[in-house]
């Protein structure tokens, strides 16, 4: 790999001419050529913007002299304490109404796995519940203050998708793939009544990020690596969220706020990494990344989301020259900047509970969901030391009033008196939901086609195959009623149809038959088999993946799709997936392919792409064409159009039809990887699996049960699993077993690995965990490798030398396991952990290595 971010150098004018044409003639509009001026490699540029390199702009919402006097008015009436409420932001999980009404926090936000009662699968009538009490509480008037109305938001990113019974749009890349700006207006301005309907107000959309390296896990919330594309769907979904400027629907009763996020550059970070560093020129970080946000500022987006990233080394949130000097000042920017979960506390010098540097540099609102008390009250202190100067402070509560007041929450009253407020009929409507199958068949991007296989014919026999068929929750990904997307079950999705569901509909229609198998098998030979499978459900820093080889179920998914070929049974493949991916393998198997990304609840539109009419013609074309460059190796990335030997299997753009039909010639399968694809070593990190692996635990003899949600709940008595805390948000895993009965916990290999190279070259299993109590009792750890073979070390010696609650690194050396009867070459069983004895153990990896902070000793030949 590179030793930073790649930029682009300068081009010659043939150079151009002829990458423009590969990516006009693959139908989306040309991506403008990067401008150059970036740092030579290790020499990173100033992360100081000079604000002329920036478009002098001004807001398009014209001043409102009776509004601003307004603001003024309640400035002069708001004590400090009132103040510093109004820049905090608390998280609904981690505060009351009670808390609303005695800080008078000036907003709430309903964090990704944050819910009312604590339920993922809380009701519409319980969200507008929770919205009513936090309004009267924010508007209490105890004590002489002045009543001011809470604003909530929430991250409806695919539609309301933290509500049961939500329409659940595509993904922002499959957004992309359909090149139409009017749709995805439609498309906000839906998601729009819906929220409204449950009483939010706020969202944090649009993504507006152009992501540059697809290892990133949140690529899928980017529309496309072409910055045009982004803008032009900038301006169009904060005019359906918010309304046009200058309309008379502008932040009206069916309208909502948006967010431009994240300023600025956060999809341009060094090797895919979330939460990174954008190391670019800053003409690049201007005519990429930027792009979006220019767009979106002419559009009147009310709010704009500080990025975790940083630019050229210096953290976002505590960079005045672009949060103030660029933002604010050169380009007009009127309304207020909110930060990002706890974005603040990694600006240095700074904590979560404490950080005057963010707000000197330009945030308004703090988003503190779990540290705004602390933050609350530092603040006030440091108000009151002159540390903050009030005129900071009071132009950023007068920034946040602002859009309060121009969203006419001051005289809207109770959420559920307000129009739409309570129509639940919204939710789901047929309306919506028929918008979002039309999005789902404009999204679709056929790869290949090779016999001109598809369309299907609707009354023949259909094989229906892959874990992905019946499983709304993989084709809706991330952000779907929880942060992560994982451990929803079919009932929670009472308004959708899986792809299986919209299939066996269209087939039994057309008299045909239409049979369900995930594992492939048939009782009467198919006439064509559709196999639908791709990546399980991931969002933010746990999907950053270390290359782009398809992996979750891959030899699962391609020994299946091989073995119906064998059969003679034409394969129309179906890939859900958040990015392009190296699949060559599986795309030559099949006779057909289909990059579907995640559609969201509308599975149905996946049937009415694939089939042809009754009468034998095309029902529906494939108009989608790719957003993003789809790889040519795993390792081929970054990758995008302007780079210099841009060379992909696919192009931006790329995309066939039935109108338009082609021939497919075999792919390379050679991946570019040295260890298959998987990152050799690693079993668990950043709160995720590794591929090829699965957490499981179990009570005595019990089967073991895989963690497919948190908390593990009833999978086991004596053994609980649940989310904590080591460097990010819930990138660890606390296990406490009772100690009243046998409980197991461990990593359950796909198939055996053989670590006997590993285990000769000194490897050990090393573990970062946290000793939460003190053990009491032997903690056996367990290397299995089948039936009857296992290697075992008792870990209670080294615990005993760690203090509790302060995370370490631990290592076993393999040669441990082997010494006391591992098969090192068979082992598929790893970190198995069964104490008999209570233990409370937090962990946030496990991976091979050889250094650590202690290692086990062991003894034997």
């Amino acid at each position: 790999m590179p030793s930073m971010f790649p930029v682009t150098p300068r081009r010659s004018p043939q150079v151009r001419r002829r990458l423009l044409a590969l990516c006009l003639a693959a139908c989306l509009p040309a991506v403008s050529a990067q401008t150059t001026g970036a740092p030579a490699s290790g020499t990173p540029a100033s992360s100081v913007a000079n604000p002329a390199l920036w478009p002098q702009m001004q807001s398009p919402i014209k001043r409102d002299a009776r509004l601003e006097a307004r603001i003024q008015e309640l400035l002069a009436q708001m004590s400090v304490e009132d103040k510093v409420g109004q820049i905090v932001q608390g998280d609904l999980g981690s505060l009351t109404p009670e808390d609303v009404r005695k800080y008078r926090l000036g907003s709430v936000l309903a964090g990704g796995n944050s819910d009312p009662g604590g339920r993922y699968n809380a009701t519409g009538p319980e969200w507008l519940a929770l919205a009513d009490a936090l309004y009267r509480a924010s508007m209490d008037t105890g004590g002489g203050r002045k009543p001011i109305p809470v604003l909530l938001g929430i991250d409806a990113v695919h539609g309301h998708n933290n509500v049961v019974g939500a329409t659940l749009f595509p993904h922002n890349i499959g957004l992309g793939a359909a090149n139409d700006p009017e749709l995805v207006r439609r498309i906000a301005q839906a998601t729009a009544t819906e929220l409204r309907t449950t009483g939010f107000e706020w969202t944090f959309a649009p993504t507006v990020t152009v992501p540059r390296d697809d290892r990133w896990g949140r690529t899928y919330e980017g529309y496309s690596e072409d910055p045009q594309l982004v803008a032009r769907y900038a301006t169009a979904i904060v005019e359906g969220l918010q309304g046009k400027v200058g309309s008379k629907e502008f932040l009206g009763p069916g309208q909502v706020v948006a967010s431009a996020k994240h300023y600025i550059g956060d999809g341009g970070t060094f090797e895919g990494k979330d939460k990174g560093d954008t190391r670019v020129s800053e003409t690049e970080l201007r005519d990429v990344h930027g792009a979006g946000h220019i767009a979106a500022l002419k559009a009147g987006t009310q709010t704009v989301m500080a990025s975790f990233s940083s630019w050229n080394g210096q953290k976002m949130h505590g960079n005045r020259s672009l949060l103030t000097d660029v933002l604010k000042e050169r380009m007009g920017f009127d309304g207020f900047v909110v930060g990002d979960w706890n974005g603040h506390g990694e600006v240095p010098g700074c904590t979560n509970e404490s950080c005057p540097a963010a707000l000197l540099a330009g945030l308004d609102m703090y988003m503190a969901p779990d540290s705004w008390k602390g933050v609350y009250e530092n603040t006030v202190a440091q108000v009151r030391s002159g540390e903050i100067p009030m005129q900071r402070l009071d132009d950023a509560v007068a920034r946040i009033l602002r859009v309060k007041l121009r969203l006419g929450l001051f005289d809207a009253g109770v959420p559920s008196e307000r129009p739409l407020g309570g129509d639940f009929e919204h939710l789901g409507s047929k309306e919506h939901r028929a918008l979002a199958r039309e999005a789902v068949r404009r999204s679709l991007v056929l790869l290949k086609n090779n016999g001109s296989v598809l369309p299907l014919k609707p009354d023949a026999r259909i094989l229906v195959a892959g874990d992905g068929a019946e499983n709304v929750g993989k084709q809706a990904g991330g952000w779907t009623l929880s942060w992560q997307g994982t451990g929803t079950k079919r009932e929670d999705f009472p308004n959708a149809t899986s792809i299986w569901e919209g299939i066996e509909s269209t087939v039994n229609a057309a008299g045909g038959e239409a049979e369900l198998s995930v594992t492939g098998e048939y009782k009467q030979r198919p006439d064509a088999a559709i196999v639908v499978f791709g990546e399980e459900p991931y969002a933010e820093f746990i999907g950053d993946v270390p290359n782009l080889a398809y992996q979750p179920g891959k030899e699962r998914d391609l020994a299946l799709i091989r073995r119906l070929k064998s059969e003679g049974v034409p394969v129309v493949a179906v890939f859900l997936s958040g990015r392009p991916m190296w699949v060559n393998r599986e795309i030559n198997a099949a006779d057909a392919f289909v990059a579907a990304w995640l559609p969201g609840s509308e599975g149905a539109g996946v049937a009415d792409v694939l089939f042809a009419a009754k009468d034998g013609k095309v029902a529906h074309d494939f108009t989608g064409r790719l957003p993003f460059s789809w790889p040519k190796t795993a390792v081929q990335t970054p990758l995008n159009v302007g780079d210099t030997g841009y060379d992909p299997q696919f192009p931006v753009g790329y995309g066939l039809s039935y109108g338009k039909p082609g021939e497919l010639a075999p792919l390379p399968e050679e991946s570019g990887l040295r260890h298959g694809g998987g990152e050799p070593g690693l079993y668990f990190a950043r709160g995720a699996v590794a591929p090829g692996w699965t957490l499981t635990v179990a009570d005595g003899d019990a089967a073991g049960r895989a963690v497919t949600s948190l908390p593990t709940g009833e999978l086991a008595r004596h053994v609980s699993v649940r989310a904590t805390d080591h460097e990010a948000q819930e990138d660890a895993r606390r296990v406490q077993w009772s100690g009243k009965g046998p409980g197991t916990l461990w990593l359950q290999a796909d198939e055996p690995v053989d670590l006997t190279r590993e285990s000769n070259a000194g490897a050990s299993l090393v573990a970062t965990l946290r000793l939460n109590a003190p053990a009491n009792g032997p903690v056996p750890v367990e290397v299995g490798c089948g039936k009857g073979c296992a290697g075992r070390v008792d870990l209670a010696p080294t615990l005993a030398k760690i203090p509790a609650s302060k995370w370490v690194s631990v290592a076993i050396p393999l040669a441990c396991f082997g010494r006391s009867g591992a098969d090192l070459s068979r082992v598929t069983e790893m970190f198995r952990v069964s104490p008999k004895t209570p233990l409370d153990l937090s962990v946030s990896r496990i991976a091979l290595g050889t250094e650590a902070d202690h290692t086990v000793t062991c003894s034997g030949p």
